[in-house]
């Protein structure tokens, strides 16, 4: 998507684009980081829904319409800290219920001098919780954009069971170009997983700037979809789970850890 300020118009855009994936045949669909507002922190407040609110509830009524699974990217969710939001996934199963929550526990606080500098801490609060979801013989593990640089909770989401590891995001243009195809196909290739990035393509009217190239990704680390760097588009492959357990089973990433030889300080 290529969402801007106006969180009822990125709605819209959303839903338009969730019937066209339905009708090219998607049993599961995903949106980008911060689908329904992508503007200034400024904004944040007013924009930010309760899972409860209309957008959830717009997708969870399309779900269960087309009777396809929805991971609604992240929005921004109140937070019980003033004047802060959460940002916040949401899973959405083929009948219209919640399967799983989560919310970004990695926040995009960098300083790249010339090329970006920003704090997500000021205005988000980070989640606390991992987070994986049983889904039609799958399991997905939830994650969000800057989550991209921390392998260690991509292997945690694998060692639950994860086999598709998703990665919404609104990914800046600078890094993008160097390490974000990068850094998808690793985690991939890591953890014997699909990996489902959708992003922010584009610039928006504000002048916030996303990489965009979503991938779809499989667990040899080949990319099997990419989407356009500047306009929104949707992108379908046909995934066969029982690739990523062929691929543990030749190369048992996960079995032969030796975990009490690197273990890590929490600083």
């Amino acid at each position: 998507m290529r969402s801007g300020a106006n969180p009822q118009a990125n709605l819209d855009e959303a839903v338009r684009l969730v019937h066209e994936a339905a009708s090219g045949g998607a049993e599961y669909v995903q949106l980008p980081e911060y689908f329904t507002y992508l503007g200034p922190a400024s904004g944040n407040q007013a924009a930010a829904q309760e899972l409860s609110g209309p957008a959830i509830g717009r997708l969870r009524a399309l779900a269960a319409e087309h009777s396809l699974a929805i991971h609604a990217g992240s929005m921004l969710e109140p937070a019980p800290v003033p004047g802060k939001c959460y940002n916040t996934s949401c899973l959405i199963d083929r009948t219209g219920a919640i399967a799983g929550v989560y919310r970004k526990v990695h926040l995009f606080d960098v300083n790249v001098p010339g090329e970006v500098v920003e704090k997500e801490s000021d205005s988000i609060v980070p989640g606390a919780k991992l987070c994986t979801v049983p889904l039609g013989g799958m399991r997905i593990g939830m994650t969000i954009c800057f989550d991209l640089r921390f392998p260690e909770l991509y292997r945690a989401l694998a060692l639950e069971g994860a086999t598709i590891l998703t990665v919404p995001a609104a990914f800046a243009v600078p890094t993008g170009r160097v390490h974000w195809e990068i850094l998808l196909r690793a985690r991939a290739i890591e953890n014997h997983a699909f990996v489902l990035a959708a992003a922010q393509a584009g610039v928006t009217a504000e002048g916030i700037a996303s990489y965009g190239h979503s991938l779809i990704i499989g667990p040899w680390g080949e990319v099997l979809a990419e989407g356009n760097p500047d306009k929104e588009d949707v992108l379908i492959a046909d995934i066969d789970i029982e690739e990523a357990r062929l691929r543990r089973s030749q190369i048992d990433v996960l079995g032969l850890r030796r975990p009490s030889l690197y273990a890590l300080p929490a600083q």
